[in-house]
């Protein structure tokens, strides 16, 4: 993508690898960057840094906030929403609740996400917040501690509160979540007056700096940390998701992900105040005469020491970004041969430009999972048919039709089948007989099969699916019902579900038919020939249940695999 013109939003922009990354996309000349930051002050400051680097014609702007929860609390510290129960509410309903209908919209509209993109309608998004981080520091281990202390407790509400912030710091929903957005923000941004997104870059981690179990560093935890490798597990399904949305529609941004797997350095070289979460680190005392017994000293926190009053930590230190503040010593160590080692920002942010650009880095980690996955084969091809020979030949043996079980899913994939079946018997499996009834005459046909043969009735409603009946207002059912309506999972007899049906028949045959046509009798391999009788070369008259579905989950539902 030429991104001269073009409006980029970097998330984590004011971070090390964002402010590179925003420096490097300067020299494109775009029309405007978006510094996003968790943080008003630390948004600001990046972007009025990388504003006095600007060249005429380029705008710089900043936003502010978590793009993980909705708008209203962006700027709230983590702590304070989970002390605060309509807050703790809020975030439960917008993690936990099926992303569907009016819980979409709502849920939706009121992302931060959303919010930022929806104002600056960006052409790129450049992702440069660790997200694993963010989500596997929160530490679901201390949590669970907490949770299993609170279980003895006799206050309930103090117990609901403990419930509710364990469930608020679960790492996978909060990424399956924030990925379900995206996904909705992507679909969504073809439909809205938005400039269509175009690439979606990710800057992600390996959780160790590229090193293995082995590695040295933690923040304290055990070795090898679980809280380490948790922001690995993170890291890694992260990356499985992003792949899956590569491959979820043609119309959508190209998705790419650059890893670094080493230590990235630096941001700074200076002399002064040593910063532990913002803050300078006091100096205290402990003075031989002071000495502790070892058994009353071994709580890692305590009232131990002397303050020395006014004075803070101050020595010579590199900044490294999120990682903070190494000394001379720690800063070697890290990075010597066979540790670390380490990688600046600017090559990263060289990187992230030439493949929003187009570029082929070698550094995609979507695109070489997408090229080292064994995908399907020649040889499964082949093997489908016979397979299928065999299921048709032990279906007239045994003297039954199998449909579907609903052990698969979803409801809806049953219920097609079965109405596809439906459709197929009272139509004697033709097409023109089924496009020559009406819909009245087929939804009486198909009520009629039903009421005469009850082992079909049973299958269909032991295996969870309702039977909506013709007059829209009764239902068959057994002790189980997967869906809540008609479309989702209910056998639907009504005729207008018999219209739709034909509808689809028409659909199929008008494209068939033109695909024929735009051939020119050659039986090219340009189309797909699944509707086509290969004797005559027109268009079956017979009725394919499992055709049927996958047409109607590729084309109505979108649903296409975009990798063959």
């Amino acid at each position: 993508m030429d991104l001269q013109g073009r409006n980029i939003l970097v998330l984590g922009g004011a971070g090390m690898v964002g402010k590179a990354v925003s420096r490097q996309l300067l020299r494109e000349h775009p029309a405007r960057i978006i510094i996003a930051s968790i943080d008003e002050a630390s948004a600001t400051a990046a972007a009025d840094m990388i504003r006095r680097e600007a060249a005429p014609g380029t705008e710089v702007s900043a936003c502010w906030g978590n793009i993980f929860v909705r708008w209203e609390y962006k700027d709230w510290p983590r702590q304070k929403i989970l002390a605060d129960p309509v807050a703790r509410c809020q975030l439960l309903h917008d993690l936990l609740e099926p992303l569907a209908g009016e819980v979409k919209q709502d849920v939706l509209q009121n992302s931060t996400l959303y919010r930022f993109i929806e104002t600056y309608s960006p052409h790129a998004i450049v992702d440069c917040i660790n997200t694993a981080t963010a989500f596997a520091y929160q530490n679901i281990y201390a949590s669970a501690h907490d949770l299993l202390d609170a279980a003895i407790n006799e206050d309930a509400a103090e117990r609901l509160a403990v419930v509710e912030k364990h469930l608020l710091t679960m790492y996978i929903p909060q990424l399956v979540r924030h990925m379900q957005i995206l996904h909705a923000l992507m679909a969504h941004s073809e439909e809205a007056n938005w400039p269509r997104l175009r690439v979606y870059v990710k800057v992600g981690t390996s959780g160790t700096g590229g090193m293995g179990l082995n590695i040295p560093y933690t923040h304290g935890e055990e070795k090898p940390s679980a809280v380490l490798l948790s922001k690995t597990a993170v890291a890694g399904a992260h990356s499985l998701l992003l792949f899956l949305l590569a491959r979820t529609s043609p119309t959508f941004p190209a998705i790419k992900e650059v890893k670094p797997t080493a230590a990235i350095g630096w941001a700074q070289i200076d002399y002064g105040p040593i910063r532990r979460r913002g803050r300078p680190i006091p100096l205290y005392d402990c003075p031989p005469d002071m000495a502790y017994p070892v058994a009353d000293a071994l709580q890692p926190e305590g009232e131990f020491g002397q303050a020395l009053p006014g004075k803070v930590l101050e020595n010579v230190y590199i900044d490294t970004g999120e990682n903070g503040l190494f000394a001379l010593g720690e800063f070697s160590t890290i990075t010597s041969v066979n540790q670390m080692e380490f990688v600046t920002p600017e090559e990263i942010a060289r990187y992230i430009v030439m493949e929003i650009k187009g570029g082929n880095t070698g550094f995609d980690v979507i695109s070489a999972l997408d090229q080292s996955v064994l995908g399907p084969t020649y040889r499964a091809g082949i093997l489908r048919e016979g397979a299928l020979a065999r299921m048709r030949h032990l279906e007239k043996a045994h003297q039954v039709r199998s449909v579907a079980f609903e052990l698969l899913g979803p409801p809806r994939l049953s219920k097609l089948l079965y109405e596809a079946y439906l459709l197929q018997r009272v139509s004697q499996n033709s097409i023109r007989r089924l496009l020559a009834m009406s819909p009245e005459e087929l939804a009486r046909a198909c009520y009629q099969t039903i009421e005469k043969d009850p082992e079909l009735r049973a299958q269909i409603i032991s295996i969870g699916i309702a039977i909506l009946l013709p007059d829209g207002n009764r239902l068959l059912r057994g002790p189980q019902c997967k869906a809540q309506d008609a479309d989702d999972g209910w056998v639907d007899l009504r005729p207008a579900n018999m219209t739709h049906w034909q509808q689809r028949i028409h659909t199929i045959q008008a494209t068939t038919r033109a695909d024929l046509q735009a051939d020119a009798g050659q039986y090219s391999s340009r189309f797909y020939r699944i509707f086509v009788d290969p004797a005559s070369g027109d268009v079956k008259d017979t009725i394919g249940i499992g055709d049927l579905a996958g047409w109607i989950f590729t084309y109505e539902d979108k649903g296409a695999r975009m990798k063959s």
